[in-house]
C-alpha cells in the first residue's frame, strides 16, 4: 500500500496520516456503537459491520486504477474511514454476542478466539505475499474482501437475534469507575506495545542480523503462535478460578515490560543482541500478553456489575465499546511514538521506553489491588461486632 501511494506521488505525511486517521474513526465508531448497541441491534451491527468491511477490503484493490493527486488522497482516505468504522462495528458487537451467549465462560471464549488473531496474524502476510508476488496488487485484497462477504449470509443465518432495553448508564460512568480507569490504561500500553512492533521490529532485524526479507515475517511468528496457544489457557484458568485474574493483570504486565528491555537487549545490560534471543523474547511476550489481555474484559465486567450496572446487551456494549476504543488508542501511540524514537534513540532504547508503559500500568494495577484487598479486609471487620450487636438487641424480642 505504502509504495503504491509513494507512486501516486504522495508525501510521506499524507501516507501517515492515512494510516493514521484508521485508529482515530476506529476509537470514535466503537464508543457510538457501544453506545448504541441495543437501539441498532447486536446482529445487524456485526452483520452490516462485516458486509462493509469485505466491500471496502475490494476497494483497497482497485485504488491504484485512481487517478493520481487529490481524488486519489480522497479516496485513500475514505475507504480507510470506511474500514475503521464497520472494523468497530462488527469487533464491539462480536465481544457483546459472545459474552451475551457464554456469561459464564467469558475469557475461554474470548481466549478460544484469539487462536483466530494468532492464526491471521500468522497466516496474512505469507499468504497476502504470495499472491501479491503471483497475480499483482489487485487480487489479495479481492480474494480477502470476498472471503469476509461470504460470512455475510452465514452469520445472518447463524447467529440469534438478541433483544434487550436500552440502559441507562454511560461511558462517562464506566470510564470513571477507578478500576476501569486502571484496566483501560492496561488495555493501551498492551496494544502499543503490539503497535510499536509493527513498524521498528522488522527494520532492526533486517539491519542488525542482515536476514533476508523472506525471514523477517518468521520472526513475528513466535510472537503470534504463542499468544495464540497461550490464551485460551489463561481464559479457562480466568473463568474457573476468578481471583488468578488480578495476578494475570499484574504479572502479564511486568514480564511483558522485561520482555522490552530485553528485546533490544537494552544497553545498560550488556547483553549482545542475538537473534536466538530475540525470538525466544518475543515467544515470551506473546505469553505474556495473553496473560495480561484476556483477563481485562472479564474484569470490566465484574467492576460494572459491583457498581449497580445493569446485566444485559446495553452494559456490554459500553464495555465492548470502551475495549475497542481504548485498544485503538494504543494502536495508534504504539507505532507513531514508537517510529519517532526509534529513529531518535535507536530500537534498543525506544522498546526500553515502551517497556516502561507496561511496567507503570502493571505497578499500578498492582498498587490498586492492594488498596482494594485492605480496604475489604477493613469493612468486614468493621461489620463484625454490628452484627454481634445487632442480635444481641433483637433475641429478648424473639423470646
Amino acid at each position: 500500500m505504502e509504495d503504491h501511494a509513494e507512486k501516486k506521488g504522495v508525501s510521506n505525511t499524507v501516507t501517515g496520516m492515512i494510516f493514521g486517521c484508521y485508529a482515530l474513526f476506529d476509537l470514535l465508531a466503537s464508543l457510538v456503537f457501544g453506545k448504541y448497541l441495543v437501539q441498532i441491534g447486536a446482529k445487524f451491527m456485526f452483520v452490516a459491520g462485516m458486509f462493509v468491511s469485505g466491500g471496502v477490503t475490494i476497494l483497497f484493490g482497485v485504488l491504484d486504477q485512481v487517478p493520481e493527486g487529490p481524488i486519489f488522497i480522497a479516496m485513500c482516505f475514505l475507504v480507510r474511514v470506511a474500514d475503521a468504522v464497520s472494523f468497530a462495528a462488527a469487533i464491539t458487537a462480536s465481544f457483546s454476542i459472545l459474552v451475551k451467549a457464554f456469561p459464564n465462560n467469558v475469557a475461554t471464549v474470548l481466549g478460544s478466539l484469539e487462536i483466530f488473531s494468532g492464526l491471521g496474524l500468522v497466516l496474512g502476510p505469507p499468504l497476502g505475499g504470495f499472491l501479491y508476488q503471483s497475480f499483482g496488487y489487485e487480487v489479495p485484497f479481492i480474494f480477502l474482501g470476498c472471503i469476509v462477504l461470504l460470512m455475510v449470509p452465514l452469520n445472518m443465518y447463524i447467529l440469534p437475534n438478541y433483544d434487550s432495553d436500552p440502559g441507562e448508564h454511560s461511558f462517562w460512568k464506566l470510564i470513571t469507575l477507578p478500576k476501569v480507569a486502571l484496566i483501560a490504561f492496561v488495555i493501551n500500553s498492551l496494544s502499543a506495545c503490539f503497535g510499536f512492533l509493527d513498524p521498528t521490529l522488522s527494520l532492526f532485524v533486517l539491519e542488525k542480523f542482515n536476514l533476508p526479507a523472506g525471514y523477517v515475517g518468521l520472526v513475528f511468528l513466535g510472537l503470534a503462535l504463542s499468544y495464540a496457544i497461550s490464551s485460551p489457557l489463561f481464559g479457562l484458568l480466568s473463568d474457573k478460578i476468578p481471583h488468578l485474574r488480578k495476578w494475570f493483570l499484574v504479572w502479564g504486565n511486568i514480564i511483558t515490560a522485561g520482555c522490552y528491555m530485553l528485546l533490544g537487549p537494552i544497553p545498560i545490560l550488556h547483553i549482545k543482541s542475538q537473534l536466538w534471543l530475540l525470538v525466544l523474547i518475543l515467544v515470551l511476550n506473546g505469553i505474556s500478553a495473553g496473560m495480561s489481555i484476556i483477563p481485562t474484559i472479564p474484569e470490566i465486567l465484574s467492576c460494572a456489575y459491583e457498581n449497580g450496572f445493569e446485566e444485559g446487551l446495553s452494559t456490554l456494549g459500553l464495555v465492548s465499546g470502551l475495549f475497542s476504543a481504548t485498544w485503538s488508542v494504543g494502536a495508534f501511540i504504539g507505532p507513531t511514538l514508537g517510529g519517532f524514537l526509534y529513529e531518535k534513540i535507536g530500537f534498543e532504547w525506544a522498546a526500553a521506553v515502551q517497556g516502561l508503559w507496561s511496567l507503570t500500568s502493571g505497578l499500578t494495577m498492582g498498587l490498586f489491588y492492594l488498596w482494594e484487598h485492605s480496604r475489604r479486609r477493613r469493612s468486614k471487620l468493621q461489620n463484625i461486632p454490628g452484627t454481634e450487636e445487632e442480635r444481641t438487641a433483637l433475641l429478648p424480642d424473639d423470646i
